[in-house]
């Protein structure tokens, strides 16, 4: 049950991620302060490509049974994913630390790390209560 949940969530994370840098790239790099090239624009669509086919994937795999060695290379994909930009969120915070945005996300990527850790290398999430 919890690893449905966490399955469902991420993948409504990444679907907004996705949705907002496919189909608003400009957008988001003006807000961000970047300079909107041709070859940027088509960077940050990839990015978002990426973060609809992650969202896919965890979509179709949320009934599935995930942890142990049932789903395996989904959840660890899903580890790397929110442990590597969760720690380079984090590594930029001092830098950038009067962005709110920032903070925001860094905390909602180690939340997933550490789920995703727990599914991953501790088994399982603790079972839903009846």
């Amino acid at each position: 049950m919890w690893t449905r949940l966490l399955m469902i969530s991420s993948a409504a994370v990444m679907l907004l991620l996705g949705a907002l840098l496919t189909f608003a790239p400009r957008e988001v790099l003006v807000w961000t302060g970047s300079q909107a090239s041709s070859l940027l624009i088509l960077a940050v669509q990839a990015l978002g490509a990426l973060y609809l086919g992650f969202a896919a994937l965890n979509w179709m795999a949320k009934d599935n049974l995930i942890g142990g060695i049932y789903s395996r290379p989904v959840s660890l994909g899903n580890f790397v994913h929110f442990f590597v930009m969760g720690a380079n969120l984090l590594r930029a915070l001092p830098a950038e630390y009067h962005v709110t945005v920032l903070w925001v996300a860094a905390i909602v990527y180690v939340i997933f790390a550490a789920c995703f850790g727990l599914v991953v290398f501790g088994g399982s999430l603790p079972k839903a209560p009846r």
